[in-house]
């Protein structure tokens, strides 16, 4: 069985703004307690192509295992080593991320997405945030009945980081907007 979920931010910053601050989020020293999940982050590749004009950003993110401890324990992993993908598009200003787990897909299968646009009601002062998120628990002999229950505390956990996340990108977003203005924070 799969778990999907979807939601929608609206941030009210300019998309240019958004997307600096998406790329902030981990670097910033301030922000290892709102996201204790994420253990590490390492560019692998970045490449822009002189054609389209788009980035091309390649990520290694190692985060704390998914799921609660007791299956942790079970699978004998505390960390999981993930994938992240990101296109950005300046001229048609879209940053699109999928990220997905290359550790413990015999146990579980996680591959988030998300998307930041100009928002089209205020496509210059803000951002529409897209997520999309699918979590599959794979059942073994120990935890087959469980595999359902276990991929809603997932979900749970998983929707709870979005939305340190998305704190954590307002909060930086306001910081550019100061640092834009010449004001020190």
């Amino acid at each position: 069985m799969v778990r999907a979920y979807s939601q929608e931010h609206t941030f009210k910053h300019p998309w240019e703004r958004v997307t600096s601050a998406s790329w902030r989020k981990f670097a910033d020293p301030e922000n290892k307690r709102a996201l204790s999940h994420i253990l590490e982050v390492d560019t692998l590749n970045r490449k822009l192509d002189s054609e389209s004009g788009k980035l091309y950003t390649t990520r290694a993110i190692t985060i704390h295992a998914p799921g609660p401890w007791f299956v942790r324990k079970i699978v004998g992993q505390d960390i999981c080593h993930c994938v992240e993908s990101t296109v950005v598009d300046g001229q048609s200003r879209s940053m699109q991320l999928a990220t997905r787990n290359i550790s413990m897909q015999k146990f579980i299968e996680v591959e988030e997405k998300i998307r930041y646009d100009p928002h089209p009601d205020n496509p210059n002062e803000w951002t529409i945030c897209k997520q999309e998120t699918s979590i599959r628990i794979r059942p073994f002999s120990a935890l087959a009945s469980m595999a359902e229950k276990i991929e809603q505390r997932c979900v749970d956990r998983f929707q709870q980081n979005s939305a340190k996340g998305r704190e954590v990108m307002e909060r930086i977003c306001k910081y550019l907007e100061a640092e834009s203005r010449g004001i020190k924070i």
